[in-house]
């Protein structure tokens, strides 16, 4: 009979846990698929491209809601079976609110394990394709000028024509209009250009050219010679990776380690990439505190004809907080690595939280006493 109801529980739990994660993700989803369908098609790049791409951030989206799905799954249970009366047939059998937490308490390991698969494993290594991906775009879209015989158009204003690629990569004979500046239009013309790349984007460097500069309010065109001259492509052209990584890319030992070479290689300082790793560890921990909170608030109101609407409000503002903690505590590690510890203040306080709730369902006459004394 006790494992058939912790199954039972656990299933409802799952369950409703799975339609609000699958409700919650689809949201997220579709939001972040419009930025990218803007920034994507709009390029030129296929619709297999925009998939993968949405497909790479879904693992970030899912972690993102683990947490309050667990939470809504959690409380819209607990709500189901107080209306239905059947947590109050088996408190009436002898079940404390502390037995009736075991399955919660199964149901909340589970989703810290599925956060840590998540923040550990599969969100740092669909972030690093996402971003080799992404520099590889750039690369295509660099690319795109290196077309002969053809005036392209790589950005509103600017009309760039190549007459011939050599085989050694030079480009023979170019124009390139920039009227991005009304009042300023330039043309440039050069017998031969070379795309190098750059720190931030790809620079077009002419050789043996001519600028023309025409003042449209004072109609004067200025000729200016050169014999080299740098366009910065910046802005028409995205930016080409240099091999930096952030460190939502990088694996947990590593953030852990903060290396002078991996502090290097994210460009971050050690207390960044330590508060990146905890971050981690205790976004994890909020999936298991969510579902706990949720249950524990619920009970405390026992049954109640009018419904519990005020116990799931507090419950909602019990998350909140414990959600306040933790970004105030991720924030100071960022600021001081040796203050780690400061991470785990949310889980530590929602944890608290929890059981202070446990208690008071558990021990109803001193909440009377308490609400007694007060009036």
């Amino acid at each position: 009979m006790t494992g058939r109801f912790d199954r039972y529980i656990l299933a409802q739990l799952l369950m409703l846990f799975g339609f609000f994660a699958l409700v919650l993700v689809l949201v997220y989803w579709v939001n972040r698929a419009v930025i990218l369908f803007d920034q994507l098609i709009a390029n030129g790049q296929s619709a297999a491209v925009f998939l993968e791409f949405t497909a790479l951030s879904l693992p970030n989206v899912i972690r993102v809601v683990l947490p309050v799905a667990a939470f809504a799954g959690a409380i819209y249970t607990t709500n189901r079976l107080m209306s239905e009366s059947e947590l109050v047939v088996v408190q009436a059998t002898g079940y404390s609110p502390w037995r009736l937490m075991r399955p919660v308490l199964i149901f909340g390991v589970i989703i810290f394990v599925m956060s840590s698969i998540l923040a550990h494993v599969l969100v740092p290594v669909s972030s690093a394709r996402l971003s080799d991906r992404t520099a590889e775009i750039a690369e295509n879209m660099t690319a795109r000028l290196l077309s002969e015989g053809r005036f392209l158009h790589p950005a509103d204003g600017v009309t760039f024509y190549i007459r011939e690629i050599s085989p050694v990569g030079a480009l023979q004979n170019i124009f390139l209009s920039d009227t991005r500046v009304a009042e300023r239009p330039v043309t440039y013309t050069a017998r031969e250009a070379l795309l190098l790349r750059g720190d931030d984007a790809p620079s077009l460097v002419m050789i043996d050219g001519m600028a023309q500069t025409y003042d449209v309010e004072d109609r004067r065109l200025s000729i200016t010679r050169f014999d080299d001259f740098a366009f910065d492509l910046n802005g028409l052209v995205d930016a080409v990776s240099t091999g930096r990584r952030l460190p939502s890319e990088l694996p947990t030992t590593m953030l852990l380690a903060a290396s002078p070479e991996t502090q290097k290689l994210t460009g971050s300082n050690r207390a960044t990439l330590v508060a990146e790793a905890h971050e981690r560890f205790s976004d994890a921990l909020n999936g298991l505190i969510a579902p706990l909170i949720g249950f524990a608030a619920l009970l405390v109101g026992g049954f109640s004809r009018f419904g519990v609407w005020r116990q799931i409000l507090g419950a909602i503002a019990a998350l909140i907080v414990v959600q306040m903690i933790t970004q105030m505590g991720q924030g100071a590690v960022r600021t001081n690595a040796n203050q780690w510890i400061l991470a785990y203040a949310g889980p530590v306080v929602g944890l608290a939280i929890g059981v202070g709730l446990l208690f008071l369902a558990a021990n109803p006459d001193a909440l009377r006493r308490r609400r007694r004394a007060g009036s």
